[in-house]
């Protein structure tokens, strides 16, 4: 029998606060069932398994990343819209460390393909980096290029990693800068450099 009051919509918020709050590595059937007070048997007829509650979480957080990122780069081209980008993505990778982390794992191929959340992703960030004038396949470069640094900073950042007296603010602008000077000058696929 399904408990009345419980949805998937309410599993998947209620996993991504206690992601924020133990951990994404931390989340298991078990620890939610104890959330709501029920046994875990009861959360089976709402999602398959773990897997299935990571990919659902892994959606839900990825589209309201975007959604922040959209709301921050609206209306903005060139250097302004990646800076809005970067900060938007570092905002919410700080603020919801068990979300972002959710939003790293590989997730089933049929499940994105129906996610507006990551096609809206695509949208915008290939739509800001045609600003620099980039077509395929150096969309895809650059769009590695900038979820390699983005991802990487904030991590190391979230772990305590960065131990220079230097402002971890400031070194955030100074990659921010260098990513729009490489953007600007991109070493474009075909085209002869001698």
């Amino acid at each position: 029998m399904v408990r009345a009051g419980l949805t998937v919509e309410r599993l998947v918020e209620a996993a991504a606060e206690l992601a924020d709050e133990a951990g994404f590595d931390r989340l298991s059937v078990s620890a939610l069932a104890r959330r709501f007070g029920v046994k875990d048997a009861s959360l089976y007829s709402h999602v398959r398994n773990l897997q299935d509650l990571r990919a659902r979480l892994a959606l839900y957080a990825g589209g309201e990343l975007i959604d922040r990122i959209a709301a921050a780069v609206a209306g903005r081209a060139g250097k302004e819209a990646l800076a809005a980008y970067a900060g938007a993505y570092r905002d919410y990778a700080l603020e919801h460390p068990g979300r972002y982390a959710a939003t790293q794992i590989r997730i089933d191929q049929s499940l994105i393909a129906d996610s507006a959340a990551l096609r809206r992703t695509a949208e915008i960030t290939y739509g800001m980096l045609r600003g620099y004038g980039l077509a395929e396949p150096d969309l895809t470069d650059a769009v590695r290029l900038l979820r390699s640094t983005f991802h990487g900073y904030c991590v190391l950042e979230s772990a305590g990693g960065f131990g220079a007296d230097r402002d971890v603010h400031a070194s955030w602008d100074k990659a921010v800068d260098a990513l729009h000077l490489a953007l600007t000058h991109w070493p474009r696929e075909g085209k002869n450099d001698d």
